[in-house]
């Protein structure tokens, strides 16, 4: 951590150029004799990149910013808010700390939170900015969070952990053994030290497998924010053995659209052909696999088994988007084009053999406008294509 960032004169540079462009930055080099062109340019990127993921921070004087692989790789603030109000008690730690966002909403909930950052410096990064932050119940660890659960005999009232990619595995992760630290034989031990285990996962694991994975699991929580899926948390409860219940929750412009279900419930969906109107499940349903449930709950049909799509005749409030059906037509491609008549469109498939690319080259329609077109198989295994428009009512 170069200490030189912080003087006010570098402050009002970075601040000055966070809409320029960073290569010309660099190419004119440093004007200040104790800081690299590199660590500017590393200031300005990450700054620009916590504007509006972690605006708290980037309103505070004084934030000292890691590279922006971490700021990547952090919560965001909204993302952090959320998960903070799931778990409460006198203390927690967080084992993998990071950047420290969560730990920072998470210091709103708690009396005392413990950051563990086997990264040195990051670790130095996270105390200042908390000091700036004026976070007086956080202390900060250098050093690994499971080795610190081990060499001391505290306990807290939760502990939160989100596990890192292996650094042997390129690519994303779909299982948590390519995880580290690997949780599932950590689990007991875990559970000496807390009552409650929230971990923060990848959006792309299997949720199936992950609840088998780990022990004592009582909820699963799919994070989405504007419609796109950021976390899955899994809160572990020592000793717990009832029910599951997945909660979904999208985030969008301070509005939490929630559904819940148990997990593994034994209910079937009812179908139909399409009716007056049409709905398509938010990102975080969808990744839940809650689909039958969504047809018990809001009282709608299915299209098809694997055509994640709902029909009714009245219009209700649904998690999602909502819209009046204006024509449903059979998929032939030979007539398709000359069928729809349309220069512009919005397109989605669903249950369907081709790509939506494939069939805006087929159609020769392009994106946009007020009209929607799902392509899809209904209830008699036919392919459709269903003509809306889309409804403002959620």
């Amino acid at each position: 951590m170069n200490l030189a960032i912080l003087h006010p004169d570098v402050q009002d540079f970075i601040t000055k150029n966070l809409t320029f462009d960073i290569s010309k930055i660099i190419l004119k080099g440093s004007k200040f004799p104790n800081i690299s062109v590199q660590e500017l340019a590393n200031q300005i990127v990450a700054t620009q990149k916590s504007q509006k993921k972690l605006p708290t921070f980037f309103k505070k004087e004084n934030i000292y910013f890691p590279n922006k692989i971490n700021i990547e790789q952090t919560s965001s603030e909204v993302t952090a808010a959320y998960k903070s109000q799931l778990v409460s008690g006198e203390s927690l730690i967080d084992i993998t700390g990071g950047f420290g966002v969560d730990s920072y909403y998470f210091s709103k909930q708690f009396k005392q939170v413990t950051h563990c950052e086997i990264n040195k410096e990051l670790a130095t990064i996270v105390h200042h900015n908390f000091e700036e932050l004026n976070v007086s119940n956080c202390t900060t660890f250098s050093g690994n969070g499971i080795n610190f659960l081990k060499e001391n005999k505290e306990t807290f009232s939760c502990i939160y952990i989100d596990p890192s990619r292996r650094n042997d595995i390129k690519g994303k992760v779909f299982l948590l053994k390519d995880c580290q630290p690997y949780l599932p034989p950590k689990i007991d031990f875990l559970f000496t030290k807390a009552n409650q285990i929230l971990v923060k996962l990848s959006p792309i694991l299997d949720i199936t497998n992950t609840i088998n994975d780990l022990k004592n699991v009582k909820e699963v929580h799919v994070v989405a924010v504007n419609n796109e899926v950021k976390e899955l948390l899994f809160l572990l409860e020592k000793n717990y053995d009832a029910y599951i219940t997945i909660k979904t929750v999208n985030l969008k412009n301070e509005v939490k659209t929630i559904f819940n279900f148990k997990y593994k419930s034994v209910i079937s969906s009812t179908y139909s052909s399409p009716k007056k109107y049409l709905y398509e499940p938010n990102a975080a349903i969808l990744k839940s696999g809650g689909f039958h449930e969504v047809t018990i709950q809001l009282n709608v049909n299915k299209i098809q088994n694997h055509t994640h799509l709902y029909t009714s005749e009245n219009i209700i409030s649904f998690p999602g988007r909502s819209f009046s059906i204006e024509s449903i037509i059979p998929y032939h491609k030979k007539r398709i084009q000359k069928q729809l008549n349309l220069k512009q469109a919005n397109i989605t498939t669903r249950n369907f053999p081709k790509t939506v690319a494939q069939i805006r080259k087929e159609t020769k329609i392009k994106d946009g406008g007020n009209t929607y077109l799902f392509f899809c198989k209904n209830v008699d295994e036919k392919l459709i294509v269903i003509v809306c428009k889309k409804l403002m009512v959620n």
